[in-house]
Parts: C-alpha cells; sequence; structure tokens
C-alpha cells in the first residue's frame, strides 16, 4: 500500500498544473499517474501554435507550452508513474492503477484530483450510413499519426465537424500535401474558434458546408467516396441537396466526452449537459476530497483556462488537506437558462472562504448585441455586455461572492438578454 497527500490522475495540463499549485501552497508528498509514456497529454501532438496567450503573454505551441510546466514539476520533485492506469477510484480516496513494472499498486489519498481529460466521439456514436472501409478517423487520431508517428493518412480528405481539431487538421493536412475537399458541419454554425475557421479554412480555400451531414461512406477495403447533404431544422437530410466527393479519408471532429469511467466508479455526480462532475467553486466533486479540473469537468476551447481552472483545484485541495474546506454546507445551485447551456461551477457554497468566484458557461447559438446576466430570485446581480458570442468559444464572468450570496436562493440563473438599443 502506497500513501499520498494527493494523489492526481492524469499528466496533461491540468494535472500538471493541479499538482504544482498544491506543492506551491504547502503539500509536499504529491503522486501524479499518467498513463500515457510521457507527461503533457493531448498537448504533445497540437503542434501547432496559440498556446499560452492569456497564461504566458506569448504564442507557443502544444509541447513547448507543455514543457514549461513539466520541467517545473519535475524541478519541485513531484513524483510521477507513467505508463500507468489508475483503474479505479472509491469514495474513500483508494486509487487501483497499474503498470507493466509495479504491476498492481494500492493507493490511499487524502485528497484526488481527476484529471483525465476528455476523448472523442466515434463514428459508431453518430451512425452514420455506409460501408465500413478503412480511412475514417477521428480527427485527433489523425493528428497523432501526422504529427507524432509520422504516418500521412490520406490524398483526398473530407472532414466531418467543424470542432477545433477538425479545423487545425484542415490546415495541416493541407501543407503536408492533402487534398481537403470540404468540412461539413451539422449545425447552422461552426463548433470552433472564430481564429480557427479563419487561419485554416479561410486563408486556404477550404469550402465550409453549414447545416450539413454525411448520408453515406462508399468504399470496400478503402474509402472511395463520402456523400454528404443539407439537412432541415430537425438535422433530418433534404433529398436532392446531396453532394458526393471521390475521397480516400473521412475525419470525425464531432464533439469531445469527458473520460468519467473513474467518475463513475467512485459514485460522483455527473452533469447532465457537459458529461463531467458536478463541482462546487473549489472544483471538489459530490465526494468529499475528490477535486476535477479540465476538460473531464467541461470541454474548454483554450488550455489557459485548463491551466487557471486546474490551478483552482491544486490549491483548493491543498485547503482540504489543510482542514480549511468544510463539508456538509447548504450550496446554491448554479444553472444556464434562455440561451445559457450550461454554468462551472455548479454549485457555490453558502459560506465559501472564496471572496470572487470566475462562472465558465456555453450559449446555445450565435448571439449578438446580448447581455449574459446572473440572476437570483428573478433580480439582477450582475450583467456583462457581449457584442457576439458564438457556442464555440467559452465565455466567463467574475462575480463578487458576497453580492451572490445575498438575498438567498437554491438556485442562480444565467441567461442571455437582448441588449436594449
Amino acid at each position: 500500500m502506497l500513501y499520498y497527500d494527493i494523489v492526481v490522475i492524469g499528466g496533461g495540463p491540468a494535472g500538471l498544473a493541479a499538482a504544482i499549485e498544491a506543492r506551491k501552497n504547502g503539500i509536499e508528498k504529491i503522486l501524479v499517474i499518467e498513463r500515457d509514456r510521457e507527461l503533457g497529454g493531448i498537448l504533445q501532438q497540437c503542434i501547432h501554435n496559440g498556446f499560452g496567450l492569456h497564461i504566458f503573454k506569448e504564442e507557443l505551441t502544444g509541447p513547448e507550452y507543455a514543457e514549461k510546466f513539466i520541467e517545473e514539476l519535475i524541478t519541485m520533485g513531484i513524483e510521477y508513474k507513467l505508463d500507468t492506469m489508475a483503474l479505479e477510484v472509491t469514495k474513500d480516496r483508494m486509487i487501483t492503477a497499474m503498470n507493466s513494472t509495479d504491476g498492481m499498486l494500492y493507493i490511499q489519498a487524502k485528497a484526488v484530483i481527476i484529471a483525465m481529460g476528455c476523448r472523442e466521439r466515434t463514428r459508431g456514436a453518430i451512425r452514420i450510413p455506409g460501408t465500413r472501409p478503412a480511412g475514417v478517423l477521428t480527427a485527433g487520431t489523425a493528428q497523432r499519426f501526422v504529427n507524432i508517428e509520422g504516418y500521412m493518412i490520406g490524398k483526398r480528405i473530407v472532414i466531418l465537424g467543424s470542432g477545433d481539431i477538425g479545423l487545425i487538421m484542415a490546415r495541416r493536412l493541407t501543407l503536408e500535401g492533402a487534398n481537403v475537399l470540404a468540412v461539413a458541419e451539422l449545425m447552422p454554425y461552426s463548433g470552433g474558434l472564430t481564429r480557427n475557421i479563419v487561419q485554416c479554412l479561410e486563408d486556404f480555400n477550404i469550402p465550409l458546408y453549414l447545416s450539413h451531414t454525411v448520408v453515406n461512406i462508399e468504399g470496400h477495403d478503402r474509402v472511395e467516396a463520402v456523400t454528404i447533404a443539407q439537412v432541415d431544422e430537425r438535422f433530418k437530410p433534404i433529398k436532392g441537396t446531396e453532394k458526393k466527393f471521390e475521397c480516400d479519408t473521412l475525419l470525425l471532429s464531432v464533439g469531445l466526452i469527458p473520460e468519467n469511467e473513474l467518475s463513475k466508479s467512485a459514485g460522483i455526480e455527473l452533469h447532465n449537459v457537459t458529461g463531467g462532475p458536478i463541482v462546487n467553486e473549489f472544483m471538489e466533486t459530490s465526494v468529499e476530497g475528490v477535486f476535477a479540473c479540465g476538460n473531464v469537468v467541461h470541454v474548454h476551447d483554450l488550455v489557459d483556462w485548463v491551466t487557471e481552472e486546474s490551478k483552482r483545484a491544486g490549491s483548493s485541495a491543498a485547503k482540504y488537506i489543510k482542514g480549511q474546506i468544510e463539508s456538509n454546507c447548504k450550496t446554491i445551485r448554479l444553472k444556464g437558462r434562455n440561451g445559457v447551456r450550461y454554468v462551472v461551477p455548479h454549485q457555490i457554497r453558502l459560506d465559501s472562504t472564496t471572496q470572487t468566484v470566475e462562472l465558465m458557461m456555453r450559449v446555445d447559438n450565435i448571439y449578438k448585441d446580448i447581455k449574459l446576466v446572473v440572476k437570483s430570485n428573478g433580480e439582477v446581480i450582475k450583467e456583462v455586455k457581449r457584442n457576439h458570442v458564438t457556442p464555440g468559444e467559452m465565455e466567463t464572468i467574475k462575480i463578487d461572492l458576497s453580492k451572490l450570496t445575498l438575498g438567498y436562493s437554491d438556485e442562480i440563473y444565467v441567461e442571455v438578454a437582448k441588449e436594449e438599443a
């Protein structure tokens, strides 16, 4: 049996930031568990730039961003285990893990931080009709093949979904000599950052078909053709709008799902919209002493926001071990409505020692000239103006907690309101 103060599951940007922040807050015995062969997580395959603009005030590639945290972790002497799979986390913070060197590991922690990230939806999850040839890959898998393993995945490519990874791979594959024929998006808006639409599609004259989806895949051994069609308001294909592309590869960029098998094993309550754990302002889950951060909670658009959130989880876990966070406190629920899909954190404790809390949220459509309004008992607590919001970009509102808890209500809502002329 091994004993640690804090065990962090996941050695990506979230886990690294959380572990480092916990050490800065006085916790010495920390272990990071990473299932891959190196620290850094998904950042190691994200060789494009655009990372670190908020945290470091400079433009970095994914590996450069990760390396800053890896170096700090090693300098601090924080323990980590690579090629190690966490199999189970229990409510009493017992972790079962295994690797080829140590075999089965049983680790008791005073606090656990889960930071496993997210995974991609696959073809099976979206039920695309057609044959089952080779050449159908998720965008993240393609990114690993091209950027880390050194394999080119195809020459004529269609991409379904306009999430950020799909957009970035459209540019990456074009630069490697492939012909990206089209990007089809089911929704009437893109799911990615505006800057990626401009830099990855428009700059390379790659067409984006909104309100379109794949209706057929052809091919025996390898993809030979993909047919897309326009969809109606109920997302049903419209006959007569089909477009057929002769190609050898179909990339899927159709959404990310938090990795929450371990969360389920621990009995953690999950949110019905995000699919991740329900957390309070300390990033503590419904299981006492278990904290969560990064894409395992909700999918972020910028790694800088992952880092900020994970620092909060790390410092909170340290406070928990020191007895500075009380359990069994009354909470206020935070919910999105009227255009706001969800709000993180999902709960605020009434006797919180935190002075301010940053609310993170996503809207459900593209809105222009609106206000994001925080309400309690019908009264406006705070509102911020926005010229343009989109589902692909996270919105944040910083709240003074004393105002949030004035006039106690069980629920606080954040909603979209039209900006008055």
